[in-house]
């Protein structure tokens, strides 16, 4: 059986471009009332927070692959000063160490004998840091004290395969990750208790703030302790410690009050990422009635060759010469003027786009002219 090329390339990119709009649309659909979910998952307890831990070290025993900058020599030179030999940047050659950055975070509640993973990263000119080792490295926080020291066997998770004249890298070689690669020295105990006179408070902080969530989070709490919880403002819930509840017994209470489930208000939002085509609806957008007109002009642009050849008899003064022809072809698309009424639901938005024919790219621009006019009532994010 004979398949007709052109129509089955043309029922590919149709699928193509429809699979594309319902990718788009797919958080627009899938919306309903409001979710619930647990406190702990939406709120940070302010005080409880990891510290960035940095510290410049020195990997050896690459393969040819580390870097051939001075400060490595250097560093590996002062190495081995310490272990009394002594020697000159300069007699130092080859491949085979590299300079670093080696970073980590010292958890809120990691002890001292804790481990930690690390990251490290090339600064120099290395070509790859996998099979290397790191020397004992030290880690010190913002405030200049060592609180961690790593060492051990890098792992990049990449590989490069290069040849005379091309190299095929798969990953980031000049990365590397160390897991359990550190000790913790000294510890930095999270203060998450703030003690007021007699009174003792934990703070709550929404990482989405929102008034409705933080006052549907404080009746939720004074539900269990009554009268214990207060909103302060969108973003800040401000909780009182119960006199009966003593120290040993405060992490069961954060626990108790953090595990119920509160209905998590959405703004409504729309993100347009104009790069990538992107648009992400929030689920309480509303559109007021409006009509839109969809339509675009396409232009297409062949670019071709054709081959002249003279034809004049018994000359030789003519020859064959390839002459580049454009052929331009300008097509103009219907345009719809769509009338939408108030949207109530997100379903009905995609509905109403979907029925004009829209691609992403076309969806940005109405969005935008929404907007405009006054009919998108949601805030508009442009990424």
């Amino acid at each position: 059986m004979k398949i007709n090329k052109s129509i089955w390339k043309t029922d590919r990119r149709y699928k193509t471009e429809l699979h594309i709009l319902y990718s788009v649309f797919f958080v627009l659909v899938l919306t309903g009332a409001g979710r619930c979910e647990r406190i702990k998952d939406i709120v940070d307890i302010q005080g409880i927070r990891g510290n960035p831990l940095t510290g410049i070290g020195l990997v050896i025993g690459l393969a040819d692959t580390g870097d051939s900058t001075l400060p490595s020599r250097q560093m590996l030179t002062n190495i081995l000063r310490d272990a009394g030999i002594i020697l000159s940047p300069s007699n130092l050659t080859g491949g085979n160490i590299a300079v670093v950055i080696v970073t980590t975070e010292l958890g809120p509640f990691d002890r001292e004998g804790s481990h930690l993973d690390v990251d490290v990263s090339a600064i120099g000119d290395a070509k790859s840091l996998q099979g290397g080792m790191l020397l004992p490295t030290p880690l010190e926080g913002l405030d200049g004290q060592v609180y961690a020291v790593a060492q051990g066997s890098i792992s990049t998770g990449s590989w490069t395969v290069a040849g005379e004249q091309a190299a095929i890298t798969k990953n980031h070689p000049t990365i590397g990750r160390i897991p359990n690669g550190a000790i913790v020295e000294k510890q930095e105990i999270a203060t998450y208790i703030e003690y007021v006179g007699n009174q003792r408070f934990i703070t709550l902080g929404l990482r989405n703030s929102d008034f409705s969530t933080a006052e549907q989070i404080s009746k939720t709490i004074n539900q269990i302790h009554p009268n214990i919880a207060m909103a302060i403002d969108a973003g800040t819930v401000k909780i009182r410690i119960p006199d009966n509840i003593n120290h040993a017994d405060i992490t069961g209470f954060i626990d108790n009050i953090t595990k119920p489930q509160v209905t998590v208000d959405v703004p409504a939002v729309v993100v347009v990422n104009e790069r990538t085509g992107t648009i992400v609806v929030g689920e309480n957008v509303g559109i007021s009635a409006v009509a839109i007109s969809q339509g675009s002009l396409v232009v297409k642009v062949k670019e071709t060759a054709t081959v002249s050849q003279p034809t004049a008899p018994f000359s030789d003064a003519g020859t064959t010469q390839v002459i580049p022809e454009s052929i331009v072809d300008v097509e103009e698309k219907n345009a719809y003027l769509i009338p939408v009424s108030r949207s109530i639901t997100i379903a009905e938005l995609a509905k109403a786009l979907n029925a004009i024919g829209t691609t992403p790219r076309d969806m940005i621009a109405i969005f935008n002219a929404l907007k405009k006019a006054g009919a998108l009532q949601a805030k508009l994010v442009i990424m």
